[in-house]
């Protein structure tokens, strides 16, 4: 499927929050959760856009990306009004469809690269894990975790971050191995 609005737009807020990260500007958790719901919910709606259930889930892109670009470009304030036009331009481009960054082109539909200034690990399970448990993970170990799938995940963050939210997740990988045991 195309690239929608909506994900260049995505792209834009991510690269910001790397670029305010390497400033050392501190972004707080709960961007960095809003980041990777918005991602979330794009995935979710894309799978079929013409399902109405899905239709309903533009509001929420719509309302996490404006929440995310009013804290994101507040914090840039703090780099000066030049910092922040130049983000105000790539924010404006990507609104009206333009490819601000191109999406990473991959060999392997299993190969994908993380944003700039993230680091990836990809995680099979062998069956649906707890949505809610996953964003509590998310959020505590300041990680994006995506679901590609009910069963595959994708967790973007900082190197340590990522060890961190895989200690957690090593869980659900444990309690998969108990059930497949006692059955």
């Amino acid at each position: 499927m195309s690239e929608l609005p909506a994900e260049q737009t995505w792209l834009v807020l991510v690269e910001l929050l790397t670029d305010l990260r390497k400033k050392e500007i501190e972004i707080p958790k709960k961007i960095t959760k809003n980041i990777q719901m918005a991602k979330t919910t794009i995935n979710f709606y894309k799978v079929d856009p013409t399902d109405p259930q899905r239709q309903v889930e533009v509001k929420r892109i719509n309302e996490f990306l404006t929440s995310i670009q009013d804290s994101l470009m507040t914090l840039a304030e703090q780099l000066g009004s030049e910092y922040t036009d130049t983000w105000t331009d790539k924010l404006l481009r990507a609104s009206r469809g333009e490819v601000v960054y191109p999406p990473k082109k991959t060999e392997s539909k299993f190969v994908v690269g993380a944003p700039s200034g993230f680091s990836m690990v990809r995680m099979n399970f062998k069956a649906p894990l707890s949505e809610d448990r996953v964003q509590e993970i998310a959020e505590y170990e300041n990680v994006i975790i995506e679901f590609e799938e009910d069963t595959l995940l994708v967790v973007y963050g900082d190197k340590e971050n990522i060890k961190k939210s895989l200690q957690e997740l090593s869980s659900f990988f444990k309690e998969q191995l108990k059930d497949m045991e006692s059955k």
